[in-house]
């Protein structure tokens, strides 16, 4: 650091009112640590400190060098601190928690973006749900989370949130997909594709058609999305998912996104996070502005 020995010794001196107490706190004879004091000053042409019975006290002059003294301390710490992070780009993992409809699309799409400009960073994708998502996250298994509905908790922080509205789920080449929106009712002339019971998803949408009066029984019930995905692709049946769960199926043009016209879902929440108040490396860091940049461009 250019002149840190100077720096660290104007600062001590103003912490500490003597020079004494300065060499002792920095193990440097106070004798150095004078010499190079006299030295500045005369190159300023201004004392820096008053020379008191009971110690040192800045000058006008020398509270001005100060404020410059302690600013580039402070910065060069940051550099510091930035040059380390940068060594962390040359290795490591970064690990995410997620669920299976948004590993295969935003997050595989968000980790390759990120592998081209990082390619000594190794990604791991982790399927898991809701629950264990938070859970990793906590406990430090996973770095970042991405998930719908995440129960809320002070340990973890929201990078990034929307609500993503539930929508009919369809294949590109059904009857409905020429349709901008679908009324709820036009959806149970289908095969209707649910979420079952140990997902939150299932009372959404089942609730939904209840308040609407109509009684339905789904032709199929899973508990996995790709599963949802697959059938709803594959046949003239519903699933009801939002537009972030079947991205990958968007762009291969197998699967399309419909809003329902008449009857509004319940809040479906799609978060980022991270846990609250933990050392991140900059590659989780950046990997999240990569994650929040592929979420903005679907919702945008």
């Amino acid at each position: 650091m250019l002149h840190s020995r100077l720096l660290r010794y104007i600062d001590e001196i103003a912490r500490s009112g003597s020079i004494r107490a300065a060499g002792e706190k920095l193990h440097i004879a106070p004798s150095a640590i004078n010499k190079h004091l006299l030295q500045l000053e005369e190159e300023i042409g201004e004392p820096l400190f008053e020379r008191l019975p009971r110690g040192l006290r800045p000058t006008p002059a020398g509270e001005i060098l100060l404020a410059h003294v302690r600013k580039t301390i402070l910065e060069y710490r940051q550099v510091e601190a930035e040059i380390r992070d940068l060594k962390t780009l040359q290795k490591g993992e970064v690990i995410i928690a997620t669920v299976t409809g948004l590993a295969s699309g935003i997050a595989s799409t968000a980790a390759t973006n990120f592998c081209a400009s990082h390619p000594h960073i190794q990604i791991s994708i982790r399927v898991m749900s809701t629950r264990e998502i938070a859970d990793a996250l906590i406990s430090g298994e996973a770095d970042l989370g991405l998930g719908f509905n995440l129960p809320p908790s002070p340990q973890l922080e929201s990078l990034w949130e929307m609500d993503t509205s539930l929508g009919a789920v369809i294949s590109t080449k059904h009857a409905l997909a020429r349709m901008e929106s679908i009324p709820l009712a036009f959806c149970t002339s289908y095969p209707l594709i649910f979420a079952d019971r140990s997902m939150l998803m299932h009372g959404i949408v089942a609730d939904t058609f209840a308040e609407a009066g109509l009684d339905v029984e789904p032709a199929f019930r899973t508990n996995s999305i790709e599963t949802m995905k697959r059938l709803a692709a594959a046949s003239e049946g519903i699933a009801f998912l939002s537009r972030f769960d079947i991205a990958e199926e968007h762009r291969q043009e197998l699967l399309t996104y419909r809003q329902i016209r008449d009857r509004a879902f319940s809040k479906n929440a799609l978060s980022l996070v991270r846990r609250e108040k933990h050392g991140h490396g900059l590659a989780s860091l950046l990997l999240a502005e990569e994650i929040m940049s592929v979420l903005g461009a679907m919702s945008g």
